[in-house]
């Protein structure tokens, strides 16, 4: 059973590979994920590194939360199951008939 980690302050600098050679010390990485803004195609500053067990996930937990990668202090912890989130436009329509944004 594998064990998915969030890893947040991540420098904008980090690539996949770079994130995946950080974790593959602490154990057996299946995969390694940033995120990127939709809009820009830039880094968010956040990823998700999968390991292949849930002990190599506690043992990178304990080496790599708090550890500095590209002069920042990674935050490290299980990641947990994405929200469901409604969907919607954001706008509502006001009095006089015109879309407002809320």
């Amino acid at each position: 059973m594998s064990a998915k980690l969030f890893v947040g302050n991540l420098s904008f600098n980090i690539t996949e590979n770079d994130l995946q050679d950080a974790f593959a010390a602490h154990g057996t990485v299946l995969e390694a994920n940033l995120m990127m803004d939709r809009a820009t195609g830039r880094p968010r500053g956040f990823g998700f590194v999968t390991m292949s067990t849930p002990e190599e996930a506690q043992k990178a937990i304990d080496a790599m939360h708090g550890k500095e990668l590209a002069g920042r202090p990674l935050t490290v912890n299980v990641a947990r199951p994405r929200e469901e989130r409604p969907s919607g436009g954001g706008y509502r329509e006001s009095r006089g008939g015109r879309r407002e944004r809320y």
